[in-house]
């Protein structure tokens, strides 16, 4: 069945099975990364940009970019006739980035803000997420009874300016909040137990809860919150988002994102 694509935001759940089997590699051939900036606006260019560090979304494998974002840039841009190049940045420089005209779209795993909406336009979203939390094995119990449990936290792990940051700046004041630049970092400080909770987009946390099922992490499997992954471009190019939403709406239509996502998300519905 097709993917509903939503033109606004509505409530929406995203249920997690309880078992992680992530896969991380594609057959599919990969796009070869760009690691410069200075890449000059070209009709027969599309420059996207990425913070390649969010396994599975958009994350590099050796020399070259890989995830779901990056199979959706492959597809988009040879809709669009044009060459593929990725260009990276760290996170908080995505944005600044596209204002100036360095990148023609952002395609990393960014959902969709009203905050953001004031800088740059938003593509219909393509996945429907929210916020969950990486645990150690240990306490699962004690977050089992409900968001309530977060409040006896001694300190929470989040992603310096992402939505993560927010929520808890927003819902949980009284508890220490340690942000971080990177997951592996967070992961560290979860596992030595200098947090006991790591917030973060829920793909990324089950990717993170299979990546260290050994050293005794898990997830919460509890949406925090619901989110809307969309793509972001300069409010001035209305030709490429218009050309991006019609590609989503055909994706979607066909069965290629559908097919796209659950390669890499085997259990988002």
């Amino acid at each position: 069945m097709p993917i509903k694509l939503y033109a606004s935001r509505r409530p929406v759940l995203l249920y997690f099975l309880a078992s992680l089997l992530l896969l991380a590699g594609c057959a599919a051939p990969r796009q070869q990364a760009v690691k410069t900036t200075d890449i000059p606006p070209d009709q027969n260019i599309l420059r996207v940009g990425v913070s390649a560090n969010a396994q599975p979304l958009v994350y590099r494998q050796g020399n070259t970019i890989v995830g779901l974002e990056a199979d959706l840039a492959r597809e988009l841009a040879k809709d669009l006739g044009k060459e593929l190049r990725f260009v990276e940045y760290k996170w908080e420089d995505l944005i600044p980035a596209l204002e100036a005209n360095k990148i023609d779209i952002i395609m990393s795993g960014m959902s969709i803000t009203r905050l953001r909406e004031v800088r740059i336009a938003f593509t219909i979203p393509y996945f429907r997420s929210g916020l969950t939390a990486l645990i150690r094995r240990e306490d699962a119990a004690r977050f089992s009874t409900g968001l309530f449990a977060l409040t006896t936290s001694s300190a929470i792990g989040v992603i310096k300016d992402t939505t993560s940051e927010f929520f808890v700046e927003t819902n949980y004041s009284s508890v220490k909040k340690i942000a971080f630049s990177d997951t592996k970092p967070a992961v560290k400080a979860l596992i030595d137990k200098r947090i006991d909770m790591f917030i973060y987009d829920a793909p990324l946390i089950l990717y993170l809860a299979s990546e260290n099922e050994t050293n005794g992490l898990t997830a919460l499997f509890t949406l925090l919150t619901e989110e809307y992954m969309a793509w972001g471009v300069r409010k001035d190019n209305k030709t490429l988002l218009e050309s991006a939403n019609n590609f989503l709406r055909t994706a979607n239509g066909d069965g290629r994102l559908q097919k796209m996502i659950k390669y890499w998300i085997p259990f988002a519905q």
